[in-house]
């Protein structure tokens, strides 16, 4: 890994020390002859980087030795492709300084040498027909990224026989990667996938932290983040940082990280204003939040969020049960009580996309319509959650709803001890309706919120 050799479109030879650019950690998977290469380990390890520039490394040298050469890259969604994977091979071009050669496209998504054509592809896994009927040939490697995302081990096992066969001649081996942090449950199915395959000796294994970066790439800011996160929640630090399988736990929230606050403080304000809804009206109860997001950042320059009231509407135990054009205009008032007191149009208004009926009953009163927001597995916008407590950017105000309702079933949500041992564990689904609505909020503004990474 000492250096690489890499020729321009010009055909002129540069020399680069990847010594300087990859640190010593990574040494073995670089080198590695394994035709299957696993990466997982905590956020910020720079296996991605890594993996990237290792990519581009293998295509120059391809194309130098007179063939061409193709690169497959995998997402769980193609949605989710190019502020991820197709930027990080855009910067590892950059980085080995030889962006000039290649083309960018985005429809779709690829990015090509211009002089022999060597192309780098993206998809979706979630369109398993295109991974299985791929006609690409003259591929030299496959990365997975974000593998614990994807459905399951059959996502690669559709595709990897395909891409196998439409091997390059230039090499011995279609190298397959795949990098990822590992879920919290041990019972997720990578966490048991990724067990197997260290047994397995066409596999390469390495798992990787922060605390290996010996270059220094790791900034002072980031480390202190690092830091509040170990100060804050220790199991989150560890499954976060260290990439620990630090498994659920019953009670889903450590409810020392929800901070309350008795007012806005007079040298701050709210700087945008959210809602946020969970439904039920005939059968279970509507909860509707309101969310703000402050104009001071904490001390490292993240959002911090606060919740300023909740609007809370059972059925339960009534013979009379809202519909729809009844709670609309009870909604409608909330959301304009609160806008008005605090002088802000909402930024955001987002309701669970499975529920039709009041997004359109709203539409029509009042014309303005709710985002629907396309949830994930319920873990997964937990972990949102988590990722926002963790550093302890969430407050709220007293206010008797938040108190009555949102604090009160935030302190007693909790794992379905019955589904922990599974891939897919679930909650315990009562008096949840606030719980459901802050998820939506965060999983909805993950920007707004620095929760994108």
């Amino acid at each position: 890994m000492q250096t690489a050799v890499l020729d321009d479109l010009n055909n002129k030879t540069r020399v680069l020390r990847m010594s300087t650019m990859v640190n010593p950690h990574f040494a073995p998977l670089w080198n590695t002859k394994c035709p299957y290469i696993l990466a997982h380990g905590g956020r910020g390890s720079f296996k991605s980087s890594v993996i990237s520039m290792k990519l581009v490394t293998m295509m120059k040298k391809v194309i130098k030795a007179g063939y061409k050469a193709n690169v497959i890259c995998v997402m769980d969604n193609l949605n989710h492709i190019h502020d991820a994977v197709y930027m990080q091979i855009d910067q590892a071009l950059d980085w080995l300084h030889c962006g000039n050669e290649f083309e960018f496209y985005t429809s779709p998504m690829r990015i090509v040498q211009k002089r022999t054509g060597s192309t780098f592809y993206f998809y979706g896994a979630d369109d398993p027909k295109k991974l299985k009927s791929n006609t690409i040939r003259d591929i030299i490697a496959v990365w997975y990224e974000e593998a614990a995302n994807m459905k399951g081990r059959e996502v690669f096992d559709q595709g990897n026989p395909t891409f196998i066969r439409h091997k390059s001649p230039a090499v011995e081996n279609v190298k397959i990667f795949y990098s990822y942090n590992p879920p919290r449950n041990p019972y997720e199915w990578i966490n048991e996938w990724v067990t197997e395959c260290e047994n397995d000796p066409e596999y390469f294994v390495d798992s990787s932290t922060y605390l290996d970066d010996e270059l220094g790439f790791t900034t002072d800011q980031q480390l202190r983040l690092i830091e509040q996160y170990k100060k804050t929640d220790y199991d989150y630090y560890r499954w976060l940082y260290l990439g620990e399988v630090v498994g659920l736990g019953t009670n889903i929230y450590n409810m020392s990280q929800f901070h309350r606050m008795e007012h806005i403080p007079d040298s701050d304000h709210v700087a945008s204003l959210y809602f946020s809804a969970d439904t039920g009206h005939a059968v279970s109860a509507t909860a509707v939040s309101a969310y703000g997001i402050l104009a001071a950042p904490d001390e490292l320059g993240k959002p911090r969020a606060v919740l300023l009231d909740t609007y809370y509407y059972s059925p339960e135990g009534k013979v009379h049960k809202k519909a729809p054009s009844e709670l609309s205009p009870e909604i409608h008032d909330f959301v304009t009580r609160i806008e008005e007191q605090y002088g802000l149009s909402a930024w955001q208004k987002t309701m669970d996309s499975a529920e039709a009926a009041l997004r359109n009953q709203y539409f029509n009163d009042f014309g303005d319509e709710w985002h629907p927001v396309h949830k994930l597995k319920k873990g997964d916008m937990i972990d949102n959650v988590h990722s926002l407590l963790a550093r302890d950017g969430f407050y709220y105000l007293p206010t008797p709803n938040n108190l009555k309702y949102f604090i009160a079933q935030h302190e007693r949500y909790q794992w379905d001890e019955n589904t922990l041992q599974s891939d897919d564990p679930k909650v315990v689904k009562v008096d949840d309706h606030t719980c459901d609505n802050f998820q939506y909020f965060c999983l909805d503004n993950k920007a707004d919120l620095g929760l994108e990474w």
